[in-house]
């Protein structure tokens, strides 16, 4: 089996690479990228032999379709702002993709996915991915669904947190920036409120959770939970849902001012010789500061809460969720939930355990005991919690 890893460099892919190279039906591993310094990070623990790299443009088709043909199965890890150069490739090709993209905007490539005979799956990472599995089991549990709060985030463990932010970076700083105001919908008392992004870190919209082991943290909504709610089919019965990400408190208190203070507006500031944003300065200016050093462990937190009737009952049922960092290796742990997802379910296509085609979910597609069993194989394992409600 061949695997072509779009963006294998970046710090997702390389845990993709990791995970892929340990798996003996893997005979070939394509990273293509546009540099290659950063597989050094990785190169002490992997089978490097089967990894091969090449350089790529991803907007030049040809180059592209040419490494597809190459493949049997493609994940992409690259920015979405290069999605449909992906997917037009693999419908031209008939190339399985798997991707950690959103799909809001990608359901209309269903009709020609299935003529072309192949699966799309995107959202297939840790949030959205991991989260969405988790939905769509609970969905088959309960007989009647009312509430739905989804909680994921990324942050440093206590002692790591060095600097007012009590942040730092495990994944992209400028996608951090851009999640910082990303607009969202919520369901509260059965109704739809919309959050604008701007408005995202207004005390009225965040909240306060308990995680077991870690304490106090701050929820913020970030993103549409009532599309999902929507492709569960159950909107109608739901009172309360939301999407939220998770930090150190404080988080919301540092954002509300610099937003209306216009410090991620994306115009030009007048006056200087060349072209700055305030949202590009504070990309290239904070993002070096926000590192981790090796020895501090960045946590990933997950907690998805379901309510509703379970075998006639009132019933809420709570999973919880907690990765860390591998100092041994390196490996992050939102890498682990991004990274370990992709390659799991891009190796279940390929093998023929997942045979849906067109635009697939992980709500619906993903075989759930099996890729838990994948997970738990790797160290993350997902807790549950069932109680009958008074």
């Amino acid at each position: 089996m061949n695997i072509l890893v779009l963006g294998g460099c970046g710090i997702q892919g390389r845990t993709t690479l990791y995970d892929l190279a340990l798996d003996p039906k893997i005979t070939r591993i394509i990273c293509a990228d546009i540099r290659f310094d950063d597989l050094d990070q990785i190169r002490p623990f992997t089978d490097m032999r089967k990894i091969s790299t090449v350089p790529l443009d991803a907007r030049d088709k040809t180059a592209l379709v040419n490494l597809y043909n190459e493949a049997d199965m493609v994940i992409d890890l690259l920015p979405k702002d290069f999605k449909q150069y992906v997917y037009e490739a693999a419908l031209e090709t008939g190339r399985n993709v798997v991707n950690t993209n959103y799909a809001h905007d990608i359901f209309d490539l269903d009709r020609r996915a299935k003529d072309a005979g192949i699966a799309i799956m995107p959202e297939c990472g840790l949030d959205p991915g991991i989260d969405l599995v988790i939905y769509g089991d609970a969905r088959r549990r309960f007989d009647t669904l009312t509430l739905i709060n989804s909680y994921c985030g990324g942050f440093p463990e206590k002692t790591a947190c060095t600097n007012p932010l009590n942040y730092k970076l495990s994944w992209i700083w400028r996608g951090v920036l851009s999640a910082t105001k990303r607009s969202g919908r919520i369901i509260r008392d059965g109704r739809v409120v919309d959050v604008p992004g701007e408005r995202q870190h207004d005390p009225e919209f965040i909240h306060s959770v308990d995680f077991p082991g870690l304490g106090t943290l701050e929820a913020v909504p970030n993103g549409d939970a009532v599309h999902f709610t929507d492709l569960l089919g159950v909107t109608e019965t739901i009172r309360e849902t939301g999407r939220y990400s998770l930090r150190w408190p404080g988080w919301s208190d540092f954002w509300r001012p610099m937003k209306a203070l216009g410090f991620l507006d994306e115009e030009p500031v007048e006056g200087f010789d060349c072209r700055i944003t305030p949202f590009d300065f504070l990309d290239k200016f904070l993002g070096p500061k926000l590192a981790y050093r090796d020895d501090e462990k960045d946590l990933t937190a997950m907690i998805n809460v379901f309510e509703g009737l379970m075998d006639g009952k009132p019933t809420r049922l709570t999973s919880t969720m907690l990765i860390e960092r591998d100092l041994e290796t390196g490996i992050m742990a939102m890498s682990k939930g991004v990274g370990y997802t992709a390659a799991i379910v891009a190796r279940m296509i390929a093998s023929g355990e997942i045979t849906e085609k067109g635009v697939l979910s992980p709500l619906v597609h993903i075989p759930v005991d099996r890729f838990m069993a994948e997970l738990k194989d790797r160290g993350i394992r997902i807790e549950e919690k069932t109680t009958v409600l008074d």
